[in-house]
């Protein structure tokens, strides 16, 4: 990989020769802008606005307009006789623990490789350093015209930094949060909860862009004179969420038969319509009728079922008598018949 970047890293006394290089890569398709009447390129040309001349890249320069409008030079010159420490020096500020360090700051990612064959020791020790502590080191580098924020840390066997935002770069998060007051009941968190258990962990190297390939296919067609097939169009999203506890139990049980599983271990949800209706009606009927003592609940819908079984369980329970009545008989009729054999 080309590096981007020579210099050192910056460890108290020890200085390790480093070349930087990019840790990512954009697999965005870009597009160029056309006339759409004949297909010609459109193109911008850099033109000073006072003579309406186009500009070669060789005569512009750098200026800072002033909140007046006014336009203040400043030259490459003037920029590197600014005292910066971090031109060429990855300067180590300090080492913290990995989760000190707020996610929103994450920007680029680099790989930092030892440079030369003296480098490779102090190169190694920062390394196993980072490791034993468990901890990251902040640092200070300067990078395309600024100085910036950094953090080391060891992915496998390399050290890589991601660059930092400054922490007056962050924004807060005034005005994004509801503004109304929201109770989450445990019911529709205990839901959340088995969703969040039946989705589970994920390879991350399984995951890829499904729109890039989708645009692929697409000009590889107009490029070979085919017509694009249409696309299958995804259920709309947006919609409003009249009952949550069933949109996150319907949640449970797609994921679960996507990966195969049972789910008849999620509970039966009643909407919440239904449940306002019908919930004093039901309370009385529960309170008034007696609880079933078996083990299985009634499946009934009260279309006569019930008395249906009542009636042939009666039935049977009169066989059943009938017939103890006639082993009765039968087995005291024989003991007669013994006793008078016998005298």
């Amino acid at each position: 990989m080309r590096s981007i970047w020579n210099g050192a890293i910056s460890f108290g006394l020890v200085s390790i020769p480093i070349k930087l290089v990019n840790a990512t890569e954009n697999h965005s398709i870009s597009f160029r802008q056309v006339h759409v009447e004949d297909g010609g390129r459109i193109r911008y040309r850099k033109v000073c606005e006072l003579d309406g001349e186009e500009v070669p890249s060789a005569e512009i320069g750098k200026a800072y307009e002033d909140a007046d409008g006014s336009m203040i030079p400043i030259t490459d010159e003037d920029l590197s006789q600014l005292p910066l420490p971090t031109a060429k020096t990855i300067e180590i500020v300090a080492f913290v623990p990995a989760d000190a360090i707020d996610p929103l700051q994450m920007d680029a990612a680099y790989y930092l490789s030892a440079n030369g064959v003296p480098a490779a020791k102090p190169y190694t020790l920062l390394r196993e350093a980072l490791k034993r502590s468990r901890k990251v080191a902040l640092a200070k580098y300067a990078l395309r015209g600024r100085e910036r924020l950094g953090m080391l840390r060891v992915v496998d066997d390399v050290i890589a930094m991601h660059g930092l935002l400054w922490p007056d770069e962050i924004r807060a998060p005034e005005g994004v949060a509801p503004e109304s007051d929201v109770t989450v009941r445990d019911a529709e968190l205990d839901l959340a909860d088995a969703l969040m258990d039946t989705l589970g962990e994920v390879d991350m190297d399984s995951l890829h862009d499904d729109y890039r390939e989708a645009v692929e296919e697409l000009i590889a067609a107009k490029a070979s004179g085919e017509a694009p097939e249409p696309a299958e169009k995804g259920a709309k999203g947006g919609g409003k969420v009249i009952d949550l506890l069933a949109a996150l139990e319907s949640s449970v049980k797609a994921a679960k038969e996507a990966r195969g599983e049972d789910e008849d271990s999620v509970a039966d949800v009643t909407s919440l319509a239904d449940r306002k209706s019908s919930g004093g009606a039901a309370a009385k009927k529960s309170a008034s009728s007696p609880k079933s003592t078996g083990g299985k609940k009634s499946t009934s819908s009260g279309t006569g079922k019930p008395a249906a079984k009542k009636t042939a369980a009666k039935s049977t329970a009169k066989k059943t008598a009938a017939k103890k009545t006639t082993a009765k008989k039968t087995g005291s009729k024989s003991t007669a018949s013994r006793k008078r054999a016998s005298a």
